[in-house]
C-alpha cells in the first residue's frame, strides 16, 4: 500500500471553495447598506393639529312634504310655491344651517318636486335629502 502524492485532474473535488461565497455576500451587504437609506428617505412637514371636538348644537332637520295634488308643506305647515323660496332663504341664513329632507308622495308629478329643488337651492340650503319608504315585494 502506497500513498500517491499526485492528483488526478478528473478526480471530484470533494471540498466547496467559500472564497467567491464570501465575495458575493460581501457585495450584497455592501449593496444593502447604499440602497437602505435612499429607500427610508422620508420628506420632514409639519402638519397641522386639528380640533376634534363635535359642534355642540346639531343642525335642525326641515321637512319640506310635497302631497299628491304638487301642494308644499314646510314643517307641516301649507305654504304657497311662490312664497316657498322666501320662507327656505329664512331657514338657511340660520347658524347652523338646517338639513332640508324633501318627502314627496309617489304620485306627485316630478315637476312638483324639482321645483322644490330649484327653491332651496336658489335659498341658499346646501343640505338636501329625501325621504323615502323602505319596503321589500
Amino acid at each position: 500500500m502506497a500513498f500517491e502524492a499526485h492528483e488526478d485532474p478528473d478526480e471530484v473535488m470533494n471540498e466547496i471553495n467559500m472564497t467567491p461565497l464570501v465575495d458575493v455576500m460581501l457585495v450584497l451587504l455592501i449593496i444593502f447598506i447604499i440602497t437602505i437609506p435612499v429607500v427610508q428617505h422620508a420628506v420632514k412637514v409639519e402638519l397641522p393639529r386639528a380640533n376634534s371636538t363635535r359642534d355642540k348644537t346639531p343642525p335642525d332637520n326641515l321637512q319640506l312634504a310635497v302631497d299628491a295634488q304638487g301642494q308644499f308643506f314646510l314643517a307641516k305647515q301649507a305654504i304657497a310655491a311662490d312664497a316657498l323660496e322666501d320662507a327656505l332663504r329664512e331657514q338657511a341664513a340660520k347658524d347652523p344651517q338646517p338639513q332640508l329632507y324633501i318627502r314627496g308622495d309617489k304620485k306627485v308629478p316630478y315637476e312638483h318636486v324639482a321645483q322644490a329643488m330649484t327653491a332651496a337651492q336658489r335659498s341658499g340650503l346646501t343640505k338636501i335629502g329625501f325621504v323615502t319608504e323602505g319596503g321589500t315585494r
